[in-house]
Parts: C-alpha cells; sequence; structure tokens
C-alpha cells in the first residue's frame, strides 16, 4: 500500500495522525495515531490498528466490539507525516454507538452508489466464488445485455402498475445489472457523470 520506511514518525515523539474514512460514503469515521508498529499491523491485518496513549498499546479498533475497521486504501500526506485511510466499517465507530465520532450521520447518498459500482469492478477482476456477479460475468456480454432488458420491462411494468415497493426493488435491481453491463464494457461511472454534466451545461 505505502513505504512506511518514508514516513516521518519524528514530528509526534513516533506517532501520527491517521483519519480514518468511509470507504463507501466518503465520510470521516475517527481520528487515532499510529506508530510504526502499529501501522505495520494495519497493513498486516488488513484492519485498523492504533497505539492507544492512555492505555500505552496497540489495539485494533474493533477487538472489544467487533466493529472493526476494514482498510481498504492509505493515502499520505505531502510532509508524510500524516495518513488517510479508507475503511469500512462494521458498525458504528464511535465507542458511544454512533457512526461517526465527529457526530456525522451515515447518508446513503451517491457516493454509495459509486461504491457498489467499484465493488462490481473489483469483483470483475477477482471474480470470487459463489457470487452472483461472478456469475453474471462468466455468463458473457449477451447475457448481462439481456438481464439489463429484462429488469428494464419489469420496472416498466411496476410504473405502470404504480406499486412503489415493486418500482423500488425492479429499479434496484435495473441499476446493479446496468452497473455490471458498464463494467463488462469497461466504461467507467465517472464516464457517465462526465457526460451528464456537459448536457447539462
Amino acid at each position: 500500500m505505502i513505504n512506511i520506511d518514508k514516513l516521518n514518525f519524528s514530528k509526534l515523539n513516533g506517532m501520527i495522525p491517521a483519519i480514518i474514512i468511509d470507504s463507501v460514503t466518503e465520510k470521516v469515521l475517527m481520528l487515532g495515531f499510529m506508530n510504526r508498529e502499529a501501522l505495520e499491523k494495519t497493513i498486516e491485518l488488513k484492519k485498523v490498528t492504533f497505539f492507544s496513549r492512555t492505555k500505552q498499546r496497540l489495539w485494533t479498533k474493533g477487538e472489544t466490539s467487533n466493529n472493526y475497521l476494514h482498510v481498504k486504501d492509505i493515502k499520505v500526506d505531502c510532509d508524510s507525516d500524516s495518513l488517510l485511510i479508507y475503511a469500512q466499517p462494521d458498525g458504528p465507530t464511535c465507542h458511544m454507538g454512533n457512526y461517526s465520532c465527529f457526530g456525522i450521520q451515515k447518508d446513503r447518498d451517491i457516493k454509495w452508489l459509486s461504491g457498489l459500482f467499484n465493488l462490481i469492478s473489483e469483483r470483475k477482476k477477482s471474480l470470487p466464488e459463489n457470487s452472483y456477479t461472478t456469475k453474471l460475468f462468466k455468463s458473457g456480454g449477451n447475457r448481462i445485455i439481456q438481464k439489463v432488458g429484462e429488469e428494464a420491462v419489469e420496472t416498466i411494468i411496476a410504473a405502470k402498475n404504480e406499486d412503489k415497493e415493486e418500482i423500488i426493488n425492479e429499479t434496484s435491481d435495473l441499476i446493479f445489472h446496468l452497473f455490471v453491463m458498464l463494467n463488462y464494457l469497461d466504461i467507467d461511472l465517472s464516464e457517465i457523470v462526465k457526460n451528464l454534466e456537459k448536457r447539462h451545461k
């Protein structure tokens, strides 16, 4: 992920601050501190691990609550003395039971859709076993395109019937299969967004 040897741990007596961000919503979850050993363990376990200044020991976030923070990416700032860690939380991050230690609410907005698109992209590369997405990719382009057509028709039928619950269900299916099709054709979601922005001007 990163070259630990290039980090500057000297400014804070052997530690550097690490800001944890939800990899899907991109909202700030918490701030902690890591020494070299904590960062090495974070990379090894792929779970955020801090150095507790109170207990004077390493602690993996979630070791008592099971609300782990699964590391997806690590970014280093321009001075090499601070970290941004993108992670997927298992549950509330704050010890008070809140989503974020900063009182930020977990909004399921457009960024979640971006996260779903990226997850589908990852599964196209890794093709995990027993995954419906893997099955679709292995079935080939014709089947994927057919599924998009089927879900589109079912969405139209639900809309004609004015069945709100079915409209939500079928639209969700349509978006998912549309994302699979775009990934299959190597079209990134950002290209769609840019085109929409261009049309909006």
